[in-house]
């Protein structure tokens, strides 16, 4: 009796830690298909689905499988996940979605099946913005394309005060990418003269980092300071 005592004091504190780390409602399984999809294997996450792993289940950072195919670029899993129906709109603990990641990081392909999923454009990521903010920031012309043609804000301001065009224009670089992005901003209605919180509009914005040709744009558009 001695030596079998200590053997199921263990199995306790392993079943305990594993109800800790995931949460009493999933299964071992449901991590694995998280763990699968980090790794873009296609193999075992057709495995684990048939077996009943739960597409909605989350790991420690929040993450379900999808948001963790999506950090990794994996298309095909990205693919295989949505059609097992997992939610295109969960966020992590840092408030990432599928939509909002693979806008701000130019995964153009992931981005498209979010958005054949219908995503929600009210969800916002920590700084309080949409997928086409950082994506006009960082000079991604395909995804700003593609996110111009859905229904989302393009005059939604973030926390830090600043809609797409503002952000395109203080953190862009004033070269192609973001010159042909703000051409696509001011084509799809923004707001020329929607300031940020001192007041400087995009034009003056443009003006003073020295982006000749963007500020060239927006009065052609009829921006003034």
């Amino acid at each position: 009796m001695r030596s079998i005592l200590p053997t199921i004091g263990v199995g306790l504190l392993l079943m305990t830690g594993v109800t800790m780390a995931f949460g009493s409602s999933q299964l071992p399984h449901d991590q694995a298909l998280i763990i699968a999809a980090e790794d873009n294997d296609i193999d075992a996450i057709r495995r684990l689905l048939k077996e009943g792993a739960g597409v909605r289940a989350r790991d420690p950072q929040g993450r379900t499988a999808l948001m963790a195919a999506t950090y990794r670029n994996h298309v095909e899993v990205a693919k295989l996940l949505i059609q097992a129906g997992s939610d295109v709109n969960a966020q992590d603990a840092i408030q990432n979605s599928p939509l909002l990641l693979a806008g701000a990081s130019g995964y153009l392909d992931v981005l498209r099946m979010t958005l054949a999923a219908d995503p929600d454009f009210t969800i916002y990521n920590r700084y309080g913005g949409t997928a086409l903010i950082p994506a006009c920031e960082r000079g991604h012309v395909e995804v700003v394309k593609e996110l111009l043609k859905t229904k989302i804000d393009v005059n939604h301001v973030n926390r830090l005060g600043w809609t797409a065009l503002l952000e395109a224009i203080i953190l862009g670089d004033g070269g192609p990418a973001h010159q042909t992005i703000v051409g696509l901003l001011v084509a799809a209605g923004a707001d020329l003269h929607l300031a940020d919180g001192e007041g400087v509009t995009p034009l003056r914005h443009a003006r003073q980092n020295g982006y000749s040709v963007i500020a060239d744009i927006l009065l052609s558009a009829g921006a003034r300071e």
